[in-house]
């Protein structure tokens, strides 16, 4: 319920596209440093989670434990969306991004002083599931607010394009991420990076927090969010006015997010496993592979937010999925011959079409709330698809025991987030972009 029902003004934006190229940078930055701390447990979790903190419970055990604790961040996110939601639409974007940082931060960084099974039994993996409920309710904040911090400060023409530039955040990370894992495999011997290597990634955490931090203080609240505070339009409970209001909309996001999520998850956790233990690839080529692909993102991100200003943020993810959709079985068929070459072809081909959706998803969801219920919009949203798309490994494992690993089976799982994306794009673009208030 609102406060008041002070009349409609026209919301304030800044006289120059100097500081939304700014906050845009900086916003992309904070959240490429969240994203590099997710996703080394993601590299991480299948051949180190399970043999050191899930020994006992056997080979398939122990792998299907590690991947579970990679869902298990996704489950929490919700909860994470509803509270940081909450406070992005009480007490500003950037305090509530403070906050999600700070969290990520240390929750990565004591994941690295956690004992093992053998030095302390069932407790480290007890502490292990608590880090990963904290990493999970941080990320669901993280996502609505770096995206509105770079479209609130920008105006109405450009509004799509900086909406894209947060989206370089999880390229950014996974590169860092899988470049710290290589160059570590490369300089410790199988056995130290087992004992104690592993470690070193998770701890870097603690200074990428210091920076990150720097950041987002240095950043100013959005002019937006002041203007809603101006005209005493904050909702008592944003999360229930949400539903009130914009039911379908909340509907429409989540499946326009379900492709530009789920792939990631598929390719960057499902396929890396896939590709080791059944087509024969070693686990530094399979990087290396997504490693290419996300380089290509940093280009191809920008690129499509600009596209989007031009035709919309909801074409661009619609194109985005239809092209996924018609490549999804080719591109599974050849991977099954395991060359290299093809390998590569997959991971930017697989990379670039799914990326159409994700990097116009910020501006999509932009256009569909109103701003005082904005943060909790986008983050519920984005977290309900983002638990969905975190099932995504386990769900296709389970379909690849089922179907003795047939070559299908991954494109059985990316056809249907293609398909649901398709749909919630065309919805989205046949609605009117939410027009900004005072």
């Amino acid at each position: 319920m609102s406060v008041t029902s002070a009349p409609p003004a026209p919301t304030p934006v800044p006289d120059s596209v100097t500081p939304a190229r700014r906050v845009a940078w900086a916003s992309m930055i904070g959240t490429s440093l969240e994203s590099f701390d997710f996703y080394v447990y993601a590299y991480f979790a299948a051949f180190f989670v399970g043999p050191l903190f899930f020994d006992p419970l056997g080979d398939v055990g122990k792998t299907l434990a590690a991947l579970a604790t990679i869902a298990l961040a996704f489950v929490v996110r919700p909860i994470g969306a509803v509270i940081f939601g909450h406070m992005g639409d009480r007490l500003g974007r950037r305090a509530t991004l403070l906050w999600t940082i700070a969290i990520m931060g240390v929750a990565t960084g004591l994941i690295g002083v956690l004992p093992t099974y053998a030095q302390a039994g069932w407790i480290g993996a007890a502490l292990l599931l608590v880090l990963r409920i904290a990493q999970g309710l941080s990320l669901g904040g993280e996502w609505g607010g770096s995206i509105l911090l770079a479209t609130e400060h920008s105006g109405p023409v450009k509004r799509a394009f900086y909406a894209a530039i947060p989206q370089l955040g999880s390229p950014v990370g996974s590169i860092l991420s899988a470049t710290v894992f290589l160059v570590m495999v490369s300089v410790l011997p199988p056995e130290e990076l087992a004992a104690w290597g592993w470690r070193i990634p998770f701890l870097i955490a603690f200074p990428l927090l210091l920076v990150s931090l720097y950041l987002r203080l240095s950043i100013d609240e959005t002019p937006v969010f002041e203007n809603v505070v101006a005209t005493g339009r904050r909702d008592r409970v944003p999360f229930l006015t949400m539903f009130r209001l914009r039911p379908v909309a909340i509907v429409i996001a989540i499946g326009a997010a379900l492709l530009g999520i789920g792939s990631y998850s598929l390719m960057n956790t499902y396929t890396i496993n896939y590709g080791a233990e059944q087509l024969g690839f070693s686990f530094q080529a399979l990087l290396i592979a997504t490693t290419i692909g996300a380089l290509l993102q940093l280009v191809t991100i920008p690129l499509f937010g600009a596209w989007a200003t031009r035709i919309g943020s909801a074409r661009v993810v619609l194109w985005g999925a239809l092209g996924t959709l018609l490549i999804t079985f080719p591109m599974y068929w050849l991977l099954q011959f395991a060359t290299f070459p093809i390998l590569i072809a997959t991971m930017i081909i697989g990379g670039i079409l799914p990326t159409m959706s994700w990097a116009a998803l910020g501006g999509l969801m932009n256009d569909l709330f109103p701003d005082h219920f904005r943060y909790s919009a986008l983050s519920i949203a984005y977290a309900l698809a983002a638990t969905v798309s975190g099932f995504v490994p386990l769900v296709t494992a389970w379909l690849g025991a089922e179907t003795d690993f047939a070559w299908w089976h991954p494109g059985i799982v990316l056809a249907i987030l293609s398909a649901l994306t398709l749909v919630s794009a065309w919805a989205a673009a046949r609605r009117r972009p939410e027009p900004e208030q005072g």
